[in-house]
């Protein structure tokens, strides 16, 4: 036995001994594994072989590029990467719960915004990378920004499990309920992220567990569908995709709107 052990992270797997050290990593996206300690190739390679999708180049670390060395040094307290799907809706149920054996439909969009963040993390092996919860100024945000070949998606999410949803322009209906503006909420943070990014960012709604679906006027999809986002013909090249992640990440960079 090696006593190796496999750590997941976002776009990479750890390699690590049985004190926790680092000994290779394995980089999903470019197919290299960086060895850390040359002569334990062997059992690095047999820790991974479970999640080996393709031909791997070996080889220890390469210097970091541009946005790797922007990445590094971003401050902890600026880098939105650690957001989990639903950060925003998780910090104020913590610090505001709901009473007791009373609804609340905060706990609705969370449970959305998880559904569909764990989704799109399951595009990374396509080339694209994700953030949650990115913060706009005057207490807005955008529940999920997709960066990725097929371009840039401001992403939301809606809860409508066995419900019938209705959108029309900048409104949305599901099942009985009063209808809300949230596709023109959605239009108006996808026009604020081009502006700070300088891409072009379109408007995905997402929609958990619906009935059924009518919608004209914006793209809205099931949490099945999400898939969808990675297939079409590619617009941004991988070193564009990292730019524009690492960009993105910077909750500086949102600081202009």
């Amino acid at each position: 036995m090696s006593g190796l052990r496999v750590v997941p992270s976002r776009g990479r797997l750890y390699v690590c001994d049985a004190g926790g050290g680092g000994v290779a990593w394995y980089d999903r996206g470019s197919g290299r594994v960086s060895l850390l300690v040359a002569e334990r190739e062997r059992d690095v390679l047999d820790a991974l072989k479970p999640f080996l999708t393709g031909p791997v180049t070996l080889g220890p670390p390469l210097l970091p590029d541009a946005t790797e060395l922007a990445r590094l040094t971003l401050p902890p307290d600026d880098d939105l990467a650690p957001n989990r799907p639903g950060e925003a809706l998780l910090v104020a149920l913590d610090r505001d719960p709901a009473p007791k054996f009373r609804a609340d439909p905060r706990r609705r969009a969370l449970l959305a915004e998880q559904v569909v963040g764990a989704a799109l993390e399951q595009l990374e092996g396509a080339g694209c990378r994700t953030l949650h919860s990115v913060p706009l100024p005057g207490g807005g945000r955008i529940p999920h920004l997709l960066v990725g070949p097929a371009g840039l998606f401001a992403v939301g999410a809606l809860y409508a499990r066995g419900r019938r949803v209705r959108v029309s322009g900048p409104l949305v209906a599901v099942g009985r309920r009063a209808p809300e503006p949230l596709p023109r909420r959605l239009r108006a943070d996808a026009e604020r992220a081009a502006y700070a990014l300088t891409a072009g960012v379109g408007p995905v709604l997402v929609v958990v567990g619906p009935a059924e679906v009518s919608a004209e006027g914006l793209r809205v999809l099931r949490e099945t569908e999400l898939p969808g986002l990675a297939r079409p013909g590619a617009v941004l090249r991988p070193s564009e995709v990292e730019a524009l992640y690492a960009r993105a990440r910077d909750r500086r960079t949102w600081a202009v709107l």
